[in-house]
C-alpha cells in the first residue's frame, strides 16, 4: 500500500521537473491567433551573442565579473543562443551597474549591530542587432536584492548576498531578451 502512494508523486514530481526544464525555452503563441505552441519564445533570427564586461560605477569591485559569468552561463543553458566574441556576433548586450547598496534592515538592540542585512543592485543594459545597429531590448533600473544575515548564529558574509544578486540580475536579463508573450 506504501508503495502505490508513493508512485503517483514520484511520478508528478518527475513531471513538474520536466515541464520546469522546458519552460524556459517554450511558451505562449506570438499571436493570439496561434493559440498554444511549443515554440521557443526567443527570436530565432539570431544565433550568437558577444556580451563584453559591464561597465561598474560602484565601489563594490568585481560585481562585474561575477556578473559577466553569471550572464555568459544564464544566456548557454536557458537560450538558444551561443556567446562569442564581437566580430562574429550577431547580436551585443552591453550594460552598466549603476548602483550597489548595503542597507540595514534589523539590528540587534543590545549591540546596534546589523541583524539582518539587504545587498541591492541597479544596472542600465541594451541588447543590440549588429548587422542593423538598433537596439532590440533596452532596460533602465533593472534591479536585485539578496538578503543576508551577518549576526550570529548564521554569521553569514557579504559575498553570499553578492552571489545572490548576481544570479537574480543574470536570470532576469536573461528573461528580458525573450519575445514578447
Amino acid at each position: 500500500m506504501i508503495g502505490q502512494e508513493t508512485c503517483p508523486k514520484r511520478l508528478a514530481a518527475l513531471l513538474i521537473a520536466i515541464c520546469g526544464g522546458l519552460l524556459p525555452w517554450h511558451g505562449c503563441a506570438k499571436s493570439p491567433d496561434e493559440g498554444w505552441t511549443m515554440a521557443s519564445t526567443h527570436d530565432d533570427q539570431y544565433r550568437t551573442i558577444s556580451v563584453p564586461m559591464f561597465t561598474n560605477n560602484t565601489w563594490f569591485r568585481g560585481l562585474e565579473v561575477e556578473l559577466g559569468r553569471s550572464l555568459v552561463v544564464e544566456i548557454e543553458s536557458t537560450t538558444p543562443y551561443k556567446v562569442t566574441g564581437q566580430g562574429t556576433a550577431d547580436t551585443l548586450l552591453r550594460g552598466r551597474i549603476q548602483s550597489a547598496e548595503l542597507i540595514k534592515l534589523s539590528g540587534s538592540v543590545t549591540t546596534g549591530l546589523a541583524n539582518e542585512m539587504l545587498f541591492k543592485a541597479v544596472l542600465d543594459f541594451e541588447w543590440i542587432d549588429l548587422a542593423t545597429g538598433e537596439t532590440i531590448v533596452e532596460r533602465q533600473g533593472f534591479a536585485a536584492s539578496a538578503l543576508f544575515t551577518p549576526s550570529r548564529p548564521s554569521q553569514e558574509t557579504i559575498d553570499l548576498a553578492r552571489f545572490g544578486v548576481v544570479q537574480q540580475l543574470a536570470a532576469d536579463l536573461v528573461d528580458a531578451l525573450r519575445d514578447d508573450w
